[in-house]
């Protein structure tokens, strides 16, 4: 398949600038088949029953990006992308500024660095201050919202799931942005289990595939973990495995063995998803946000559910209004 496979036109009204006030709320599309019906996301009830399973992504989403100057008083915007495994104070980071190199010092509120080197368009920054930086960045960084999205987020938890627990995102897992916690004690107590895994969202989700020839693009690794209760969780699934978000799909394929079952393991998630890509997890839906064209996202919801079906979806939405992208409305994609 070629990029322009994943090609379609969307209104720019059509782009979702800010999340809306109630987030169950927002619309929900379900494709079974060639049917589609039109609903709203709390009607997710309606597909749910006693011993289906749930997939979702509990990762955190840090205030990865920081605005501050040089020491000689140059602006600087910085994009937390990744912390250094071997050193808790270095990050590599995108770094918005002129004559950074080795050396430059970074001032930031109650925050300082150090530009320690520089690979392709990234550079590493040791900062100071790390025993106390996650709370330090709480306080001074800004949520990450994607490039599309020109209105300033008022409120930092709505770019949060209601279940994120692990702090190291860089982006939310917007299919779950839908759920309240109202919502998930309902489904609970509708006798669904919920299984929680963890990606965190990093910068590859985001990289466009610059090639006609889509399998020549590389995914960036993202780190995951599930663990054994999870798994255990989904493996003993007696109804419908129902996976939220592509991110949850990626730890998913990441751990799955060839006869399906999902292993309780850790690791870096590198798995490229595009047809016609077999699935190893026997998920028979999910939910999801509407994609921006031509990316990895979906292509990956298109080995899912097939082309042709996703992109008439994708008509209909538009016909209907649907709000696009983070903060637009979602899907339920059964198989």
């Amino acid at each position: 398949m070629k990029l322009s496979d994943f090609d379609y036109t969307l209104p720019e009204e059509l782009i979702a600038q800010e999340p809306i006030e109630e987030r169950s709320s927002s619309k929900l599309l379900v494709l079974t088949g060639e049917r589609i019906e039109h609903r709203r996301f709390t009607d997710i009830l309606d597909y749910l029953s006693r011993g289906d399973t749930l997939v979702i992504n509990d990762s955190k989403v840090i205030p990865a990006r920081l605005t501050g100057k040089k020491a000689t008083g140059g602006k600087v915007s910085v994009l937390l992308i990744e912390k250094d495994e071997n050193d808790d104070s270095s990050w590599d980071c995108l770094l918005k500024g002129k004559n950074i190199k080795d050396g430059t010092l970074l001032h930031f509120k109650n925050l300082c660095g150090k530009v320690i080197g520089k690979e392709g368009g990234r550079f590493k920054i040791r900062f100071d201050n790390t025993d106390n930086f996650e709370h330090v960045l709480e306080k001074i960084g800004e949520m990450p919202t994607p490039p599309y999205i020109k209105k300033a987020l008022e409120k930092k938890d709505r770019y949060q799931t209601v279940y994120a627990r692990e702090p190291g995102s860089i982006a939310a897992p917007t299919a779950g942005l839908h759920f309240t916690k109202e919502l998930i004690s309902s489904i609970k107590k509708r006798g669904v289990n919920i299984a929680e895994v963890t990606l965190h969202v990093g910068i590859g989700t985001f990289t466009p595939v610059k090639s006609m020839d889509i399998a020549g693009h590389r995914m960036e690794a993202e780190y995951f973990k599930i663990e054994k209760r999870s798994a255990d969780i989904i493996n003993n699934t007696k109804g419908k495995l129902i996976i939220v978000g592509t991110t949850t799909v990626r730890a998913l394929e990441s751990a799955c063995n060839g006869d399906g079952r999902v292993n309780p393991v850790s690791g870096l998630a590198r798995v490229f998803i595009y047809p016609p890509y077999r699935f190893k997890t026997k998920a028979d839906g999910l939910i999801t946000n509407f994609h921006l064209p031509r990316s990895t996202l979906l292509m990956m919801v298109s080995a899912f559910a097939g082309r042709e079906r996703i992109l008439n979806a994708y008509k209909a939405a538009i016909e209907k209004r649907y709000r696009f992208y983070s903060f637009g409305d979602a899907m339920l994609i059964f198989r």
